[in-house]
């Protein structure tokens, strides 16, 4: 029975000590990233200082599909439609197939 009562008492200890190690990789990662608390956030927005990145709104590119931050995707205006890239690629290989369509009638 006394080897039996250290396997658990181990078993115990060790996930006491998994458990405590998570909790303080959570609290450092916190601290890493500089987490600012909800009240900041709140005073941040009053003050009109921009948003989080979370809260940004995403274009889809209409070359490749791909879902781009508006800020930092390159706009291009095609008539009076603004339409946004991923690349600066995308944007040319749009242009060229829209002049070819012009072309073609």
């Amino acid at each position: 029975m006394n080897f039996l009562a250290r396997i658990v008492r181990f078993l115990f200890w060790l996930l006491v000590l998994s458990w405590g190690l998570r909790l303080l990789r959570r609290i450092v990662g916190a601290m890493l990233r500089n987490e600012a608390g909800p009240s900041q956030q709140a005073r941040d927005a009053s003050q009109g200082f921009p948003a989080p990145a979370s809260s940004r709104r995403l274009v889809r590119d209409p070359v490749c599909g791909a879902h781009v931050d508006e800020a930092r995707s390159i706009p291009f205006r095609d008539g009076g439609e603004l339409l946004h890239f991923c690349s600066a690629v995308c944007r040319d290989a749009y242009a060229v197939n829209v002049k070819k369509f012009a072309a073609n009638g």
